[in-house]
């Protein structure tokens, strides 16, 4: 029954009446579309944000002028066909499909030439070349002959990449110290990967493996002691600038916002849960604190636990569909060859479009006290990870997105709706009583509230040159309260990657914005259950063209575009 529901849904929300187009114009958005996503699958630049996982063409990566210089072209005659397009008469989804496209265009201009990583920051090519390996070996075993295949490939990739750095970089300093820092056992880690998967491999596998592993870490030293050797000459500003930051806030992601007002949207927000978090803690005086789980075998039981608590949740008060053959978020305790990986980025899989009926899973270390800020809080109570990461979170909806019946939508597309749905479900699911019996853990989703909100400063101010990396490690460290492990983390991240840590709490809050509308719409005759699924099964999409198709409003794609001239 749940399954004909979601069918229904989706018909009735998603599919367009093509009657009032022609199949040419059709045809034109779709084909355009397809080539664009297999194209992208060969070009797309790895990364260690833990969203944005596509499944890409096997194959050697290369970073060359004549390769950069090749994606500018094909660029290019992407943007020609799509801006020969003429959607006026189009309905509304079809539209929505069109502004998507060109929102997808102007990620890849933004990665090629307004915010060049390639070019300025030397944690890029860490990206490809590390992040591409971690990338392949988080996945649970077994390991296919094809995944060990690329596995090796990659790593034989790594040094003509790192030699292509060296050629293209116009480094900053501070981008370069972050590469550097991140580089400084990258030897030791490499043969604990060497260790752990040589004995998984054929003999002949394994001998090519090692030569190839050894290489590469060769290769990561070496260009880890250039940049020491030429760290002193690089320039030292790495601000983005207000204009290339208007690009990505108004062409890439639709946000009809201006930097100055993400500052006061989120300051507002942050205020009201530091409020929240105020009450909660005077009515938790006497509560007791939370059981850390002993062993990596209690947690990961917990959540087994936790994880089908939230499914029942989530049905028992219609809060979401919940198809029945839709795989479970699990914890396993990392292997040491994913361990190695840790600090590289999040040890998550959240599978892919060929891999639907696989479960989603988080790599967690042994529970201890010592653990970051996030990590301790999973350990306390794995429903703080499953609610985000896993149901309803991240992995559910990246699950019933990849089920759009839009061949378009689909498609991964970066923007602030994944990770502003991931914010939003941790408040609504603390609201509608998840947490009811848990009295610390409700402070501890009110404090995450408050890191959410404060990303977007660290962000903002950031690209705008008013913070450098170490006082926004310095702010949230002491405003969150977080460790300040995990604060200098967090400021590195966001100073390379522009855009991404606005999305949890400018995504949260334009969702609640479009319930708010949706449910003065349609008054008695609102239902929170329709409209979530619609939310979540088109998560990928920015939320303004969400709100276009669901609502009927275009006032914030025509801010947007006024934003942009």
């Amino acid at each position: 029954m749940l399954a004909i529901h979601m069918r229904r849904m989706f018909v009735a929300l998603l599919l367009f009446p093509v009657i009032s187009i022609t199949q040419e114009k059709t045809d034109s958005l779709d084909h355009l579309a397809s080539d664009f996503w297999k194209w992208r699958a060969v070009y797309r630049p790895f990364t260690f944000d833990d969203i944005p996982r596509m499944e890409r063409t096997g194959g050697t990566r290369n970073w060359s002028e004549a390769s950069v210089s090749r994606q500018r072209a094909d660029l290019s005659a992407f943007e020609r066909r799509w801006g020969a397009m003429r959607p006026e008469g189009w309905p509304i989804g079809q539209k929505v499909d069109y502004r998507l496209m060109g929102s997808a265009l102007a990620r890849v201009r933004w990665e090629l030439d307004v915010n060049p990583r390639w070019r300025r920051d030397p944690t890029f090519y860490i990206e490809q070349t590390v992040g591409a390996l971690e990338e392949e070996f988080l996945p649970p075993p077994p390991f296919s002959d094809d995944r060990l295949r690329e596995i090796i490939e990659r790593a034989e990739n790594t040094p003509s990449i790192l030699d292509q750095a060296k050629t293209n970089l116009k480094a900053v300093k501070p981008f370069a110290q972050l590469a550097i820092d991140s580089l400084s056992d990258i030897d030791a880690r490499f043969k604990r990967v060497d260790a752990g998967v040589s004995p998984l491999m054929a003999s002949d596998q394994s001998a090519r493996f090692q030569a190839a592993m050894n290489k590469a870490s060769q290769a990561l030293v070496v260009y880890r002691e250039w940049l020491k050797q030429n760290l002193s000459a690089m320039q030292p500003d790495f601000a983005l600038g207000e204009k290339a930051y208007g690009f990505f806030l108004h062409r890439v992601a639709l946000l009809p916002y201006t930097p100055e007002q993400l500052l006061i949207m989120a300051r507002q927000d942050f205020d009201r849960v530091l409020a929240m978090e105020i009450y909660e803690h005077q009515r938790d005086l006497k509560a007791p604190e939370l059981k850390m789980a002993a062993t990596p075998q209690d947690e990961i039981a917990r959540m087994v636990h936790d994880e089908a608590s939230i499914r029942g949740y989530l049905v028992e008060h219609q809060i979401l569909t919940v198809p029945s053959d839709l795989p479970h978020w699990t914890l396993r305790l990392a292997p040491d060859y994913v361990a190695a990986f840790d600090g590289f980025g999040e040890l998550d899989d959240f599978t892919g479009t060929s891999r639907l009926n696989q479960d989603g899973t988080r790599w967690i270390q042994p529970p201890s006290a010592d653990l970051p800020y996030f990590h301790k809080a999973y350990a306390n109570d794995t429903r703080t990870t499953g609610v985000h990461e896993g149901v309803p979170g991240h992995f559910f909806q990246l699950s019933l997105a990849w089920r759009n019946p839009d061949p378009i939508r689909r498609q991964y597309y970066d923007s602030g709706a994944n990770e502003g749905i991931g914010f939003y479900a941790e408040e609504m699911m603390l609201q509608a009583g998840l947490y009811d019996d848990s009295p610390r853990t409700r402070e501890i989703i009110y404090n995450f509230a408050r890191l959410r909100a404060l990303r977007v400063e660290a962000d903002v101010k950031l690209a705008l040159g008013e913070f450098s990396i170490g006082q926004a490690a310095d702010y949230l460290a002491r405003t969150v309260p977080m460790d300040r492990k995990t604060a200098e983390s967090e400021a590195a991240d966001f100073s390379t990657a522009p855009g991404l840590a606005i999305a949890y709490e400018i995504g949260k809050l334009q969702i609640e914005g479009m319930l708010a509308k949706r449910r003065l719409e349609l008054g008695d005759k609102f239902n929170l259950r329709e409209f979530h699924d619609y939310v979540w099964s088109n998560g990928n999409v920015p939320l303004s063209l969400q709100r276009w198709e669901l609502l009927g409003l275009d006032d914030e794609l025509k801010r947007v575009d006024e934003l942009a001239k």
